[in-house]
């Protein structure tokens, strides 16, 4: 009979033995309530607790990552919109987080969405488009206000993705290719204004020196002549042409006379030449 209860004994003290041991991995904290109230935490490693007394909560102190379902969005200009977004968070008070919240995170990520929502709803869609790093600086802050006092810190939230309606990608791809089509045009625009500074400042000393304008005439002629052309068509310059012609002719007609009869010119001796 003794021996008996000496084994029951033996087995029940090792059986409690066993259930007061708790090991809390090394990315762990543990939250130790004894009859109901928070005796403070444990670090990583090997801890005994009183069987039936004492409940230890692990707190993992890891990363999260958490998604953020796709939210339907009116901006400020009135443009529907579907935003995802991803938030990072870590816990850096256990005992809040246990204490303070049932349930971290479906907390995180219904406030995460209300947030989202209510911060992308400010903004147009461009600075929606454009300024991603403000507004997910701005959720981030928002959220951190929330959840300092659960025990919890937002790392990060990045906004994943942002539908838009096809009207509106229409609408956009339209007004880029009106905006090419304007930076084409002034390109267009101020190379014809220095071509024409050039063509300028070229006729200008083309009319301070007379022979460049033959120069470059005979540059053309050799530049067609490269291309073997049985036919030239050459633009010459007609009004000087015209001019010099005038003066030909007034020219012969001084050396004809009263007459009519052209004087022969004189020679080096004095004598004119019959």
């Amino acid at each position: 009979m003794l021996i008996t209860v000496v084994v029951v004994l033996g087995v029940v003290l090792l059986l409690a033995a066993l259930m007061s041991v708790r090991i809390i991995k090394q990315y762990e904290e543990g939250v130790l309530f004894r009859l109901g109230r928070v005796q403070g935490t444990r670090k990583p490693g090997l801890t005994l607790i009183i069987p039936f007394v004492d409940v230890l909560h692990r707190v993992s102190l890891r990363v999260v990552t958490m998604p953020i379902q796709s939210q339907g969005i009116i901006t400020r200009d009135n443009v529907s919109v579907d935003v995802s977004a991803v938030a990072y968070f870590r816990v850096v008070d256990p005992v809040r987080s246990v204490v303070a919240i049932e349930n971290i995170t479906a907390a995180i990520d219904q406030i995460a969405q209300t947030t989202l929502r209510k911060v992308v709803g400010q903004h147009t869609l461009d600075e929606t488009l454009s300024e991603t790093d403000r507004i997910n600086l701005d959720i981030r802050e928002i959220l951190d206000v929330t959840t300092v006092d659960w025990g919890v810190l937002v790392t990060l939230v990045e906004l994943k993705d942002i539908q838009l309606p096809d009207s509106m990608k229409r609408a956009m791809a339209r007004q880029a290719e009106a905006e090419r089509e304007k930076r084409a045009k002034i390109i267009n625009a101020e190379g014809e204004s220095m071509a024409a500074a050039a063509l300028g400042d070229a006729s200008d000393i083309m009319m301070a020196h007379p022979l460049a304008l033959q120069l470059r005439n005979l540059q053309s002629l050799v530049e067609i002549g490269v291309d073997k052309n049985t036919t030239v068509v050459f633009p010459a310059p007609i009004m000087t042409t015209i001019a010099e012609l005038g003066a030909f002719m007034a020219r012969e007609s001084a050396a004809a006379g009263p007459s009519g009869r052209v004087v022969p010119a004189p020679t080096a001796n004095g004598v004119h030449a019959t």
